[in-house]
């Protein structure tokens, strides 16, 4: 049996949003249990010439949905990244799992070869589906995902291995 392009993506991409919403769970609930303000998490870095948190969460959720978006041949929602709150850095995650459940396997598999192009900020990318899945977007979505968590990390959230792969 072979793995399909969906699977692949959509599951792999769903269950690391859901991780990463506990990871954000536990962090408020750190904040209000320390009396800490909650944008002391959302604006940490781990250092100054790096995205806080709250950046990390929008970059992993653009990822997913824009390569649900992409492999299925779509349009990608447009979020406006201004979230800053842990309220807010939720909502996003649970719209773009809402829009991830959207995306039939049909959709997806069969997306292999279907030329994918970036439009970045200093050059174009040009991906076949599969090397775009694989070489692009699940390295980039798993380094901000590990990022945000590192962040929280570094920060005293009480986290570890088992919140971040998620149960």
């Amino acid at each position: 049996m072979t793995l399909s392009m969906y699977d692949s993506s959509i599951p792999a991409l769903k269950h690391m949003l859901k991780s990463l919403s506990t990871l954000l769970g536990k962090a408020a609930a750190h904040a209000a249990s320390k009396k800490i303000d909650p944008v002391v998490f959302t604006a940490a870095r781990l250092y100054p010439d790096m995205f806080p948190l709250s950046r990390q969460v929008q970059i992993a959720t653009d990822q997913a949905k824009g390569c649900a978006a992409r492999l299925a041949g779509i349009d990608i929602p447009a979020f406006e990244d201004t979230e800053t709150t842990f309220e807010e850095l939720q909502a996003r995650i649970a719209k773009t799992i809402a829009f991830l459940d959207g995306i039939g396997a049909n959709q997806i598999n069969g997306s292999e070869e279907r030329d994918i192009v970036l439009q970045l900020r200093e050059t174009t990318k040009q991906f076949k589906g599969k090397d775009y899945l694989h070489h692009w977007v699940l390295p980039n979505f798993y380094f901000h995902v590990t990022t945000a968590y590192d962040i929280l990390r570094h920060n005293g959230v009480e986290i570890g291995k088992k919140d971040f792969l998620g149960g």
